[in-house]
């Protein structure tokens, strides 16, 4: 399984040209299975730089939304293999008791906020609410299940060849839990990132920043830290950087953050292009 990273944002950032390094788009993130299938999760503003990527003649692509946040989806109407006649694609959502997935998605990809209508795309759509438990796309074993974010929100454990990778961008595990993180039965997405070897997560705030946002759906880099001690996992990416922040500000963070916390998994700083080749035995 290999994931490449297309965009970390939780929003387009405002801190000018000093974000060049971390990179400025929003989440998406590309996954390869060994078998061939290609999942995108999240169709942020990472999302168009993946399409003008992709090889040409992919058979199928599998869009995995955790939520419809307007930064999760703002790059799906830039999607280039969206207007690839006879392309088969397949759009997953979270559930809603109200309106069907398509029908969201329409609110967006329609005038007057775009041109486009999404019954209009030339491929070959197929729209599915995300089952929670476990399926299987392409031979890879999903995971899904709702986390704490407002709003319906799903995260996502990818697993091939007992190699797990857990994808949650937008993720506040530390509201709500009892005593976190040592009672894990009430930490959100706990089961998700158990064991994973790799862990791509929500960091946008500091210490202080967090104070200020308890309830907005997000975690401090020392919530992100220690959830991911308690899961055991082997490899944490921090995720969903603050758009006021800059290159400097993100250092600054990390640097923080390993300074009050020994983690016993490597520390890996999100930023665009960087690539993981998960094998049997881990992250290689």
């Amino acid at each position: 399984m290999n994931v490449t990273l297309w965009g970390t944002r939780g929003s387009l950032p405002n801190a000018g040209p000093e974000t060049v390094r971390y990179g400025g788009n929003t989440a998406c993130v590309e996954v390869r299975g060994a078998g061939g299938a290609l999942l995108v999760l999240d169709a942020g503003t990472g999302i168009r730089r993946l399409g003008a990527n992709l090889e040409p003649k992919v058979p199928r692509i599998d869009i995995l939304l955790t939520h419809l946040h307007m930064d999760h989806i703002q790059g799906l109407g830039f999607f280039d293999p969206l207007y690839e006649p006879d392309l088969e694609v397949h759009i997953w959502g979270p559930a809603s008791t109200t309106l069907d997935l398509r029908e969201r998605l329409a609110r967006y990809l329609s005038p007057p906020l775009f041109p486009v209508r999404l019954r209009d795309l030339p491929c070959r759509l197929t729209l599915h609410s995300v089952p929670l438990g476990s399926f299987e796309i392409g031979g890879l074993e999903m995971t899904a299940d709702l986390v704490c974010h407002p709003g319906p929100t799903v995260g996502y454990r990818i697993t091939e060849d007992a190699t797990s990778f857990t994808y949650l961008p937008d993720h506040e595990p530390a509201l709500g839990a009892r005593q976190f993180p040592e009672d894990t039965d009430w930490i959100s997405g706990f089961d998700l990132a158990s064991g994973a070897h790799l862990l791509i997560h929500d960091a946008q705030y500091s210490d202080t920043e967090y104070e200020e946002h308890v309830g907005w759906g997000h975690s401090s880099i020392r919530h992100a830290l220690r959830f991911a001690a308690a899961a055991g996992v082997k490899r944490l990416v921090t995720f969903h950087h603050d758009p006021a922040h800059d290159d400097s500000a993100l250092d600054q963070l990390i640097e923080q953050g390993l300074k009050e916390f020994d983690p016993p998994f490597e520390l890996v700083p999100g930023t665009e292009g960087t690539n993981f080749q998960l094998g049997p035995n881990g992250v290689e």
